[in-house]
């Protein structure tokens, strides 16, 4: 079965960097024309210039993803660009600092949440009457192992996570009928390069310390983007409102 991804126009988020990188180059290896969104300017156009030296077509929009002028340059320059939005790749994410709920300052929280379930909601919000007027669309979320348990980060990406489980769920009910689906993906650990900021001695890491005994081997951001594009596919055409794990089975122990 083909993927059915050639000409559509995907827009990805945190394409700069890891997963998502690696997402952005294997949508345009199908064919797809790609919308590179990232807080980090050096990355996104990086990305872009990959993906044209190979014969793709591809657009950088340089911003933070968690404000709504910039939500809306990336969803404008899809639709002027590449005459809509067919796919959305909710994937960019910080992590916090593993802190336990006690530790965890407003700021902190107020900024994890606002870049991991936030701007999802956002950027979703955003192109849902684009994909609504023509009668299809497709979300891929990216969520967590910390989405599917209490013991994989801090309270606010834990929290974050779960949010963008529930998020992609609601979708999936309510715009079906409409020819739209919303699945997620849930990392394990990944080779990604994100370093958490945690003090050793607090004590969220003293607490989550065990629990990453069974956490499997790290998965390449390429073994993530393929999932995430599988989702995207007509493959998945079926496939609605999934979390689907890629942790090497650490959500089974």
């Amino acid at each position: 079965m083909t993927t059915g991804l050639d000409g559509r126009s995907v827009i990805v988020t945190g394409a700069g960097s890891g997963i998502g990188r690696a997402a952005a180059l294997a949508f345009a290896e199908h064919g797809a024309r790609v919308v590179a969104a990232d807080l980090n300017a050096e990355g996104a156009k990086e990305v872009v210039r990959e993906i044209e030296e190979a014969g793709g077509g591809a657009v950088a929009v340089v911003g933070d993803l968690s404000e709504q002028a910039v939500v809306d340059q990336v969803v404008e320059t899809a639709v002027e660009r590449f005459g809509g939005v067919d796919v959305l790749v909710n994937n960019a994410g910080i992590m916090d600092r593993m802190s336990a709920l006690a530790d965890v300052t407003d700021a902190e929280w107020e900024r994890v949440v606002r870049v991991n379930l936030t701007a999802p909601f956002l950027l979703t919000r955003a192109v849902l009457p684009h994909m609504l007027q023509s009668g299809r669309g497709v979300i891929v979320n990216t969520a967590s192992e910390a989405g599917l348990r209490g013991s994989a980060a801090g309270a606010a990406y834990t929290a974050s996570k779960h949010g963008v489980v529930g998020l992609t769920k609601s979708l999936a009910v309510m715009y079906r009928k409409q020819g739209i689906r919303a699945n997620a993906i849930a990392p394990g650990g990944t080779q990604t390069g994100i370093v958490v900021d945690a003090a050793q001695d607090a004590h969220g890491p003293a607490a989550l310390g065990p629990h990453f005994v069974n956490i499997g081997k790290l998965a390449r951001a390429e073994e993530q983007a393929a999932a995430i594009v599988f989702l995207a596919s007509d493959a998945a055409s079926n496939i609605n409102g999934a979390i689907l794990p890629v942790d090497d089975g650490w959500a089974a122990v």
